[in-house]
């Protein structure tokens, strides 16, 4: 592991690739994550809509805070509606797919063809 990437920073006035370059390292192998750590008063508005919302309904996932959300006025998709409520800690309630239980009141039928040998066409 090169020291030379720290060098890279993106608080510099060069851009990332040409310190890259003048380092003499590949651009791939530096990462700046591109971190919101304060963010603005319109995103503020959306977590706290979201956070609302959540609270009087904390079945809904992604697509149903998005379709409240743009009810409400705002331009937005799911992916921004699933990182704003990833920021939050929240999730859906929703159950998922239980296939594998069967109906307790479901009748269970027998299989008819064991123990019986099935020797020419059609027979069955």
């Amino acid at each position: 592991m090169s020291t030379r990437r720290w060098w890279v920073s993106d608080k510099e006035p060069l851009p990332v690739a040409k310190q890259c370059v003048l380092a003499s390292i590949n651009r791939s192998t530096v990462y700046l994550p591109s971190i919101v750590l304060f963010p603005d008063a319109e995103e503020l508005l959306l977590l706290e809509l979201i956070d609302k919302e959540y609270t009087r309904h904390p079945f809904y996932g992604s697509r149903k805070i998005m379709h409240y959300l743009r009810n409400e006025g705002h331009k937005i998709n799911r992916k921004r509606v699933q990182l704003l409520m990833r920021m939050l800690g929240l999730a859906g309630m929703a159950p998922g797919p239980n296939t594998s239980k069967p109906h307790p009141e479901h009748k269970i039928y027998p299989y008819l063809l064991r123990g019986v040998d099935v020797t020419k066409p059609n027979q069955v």
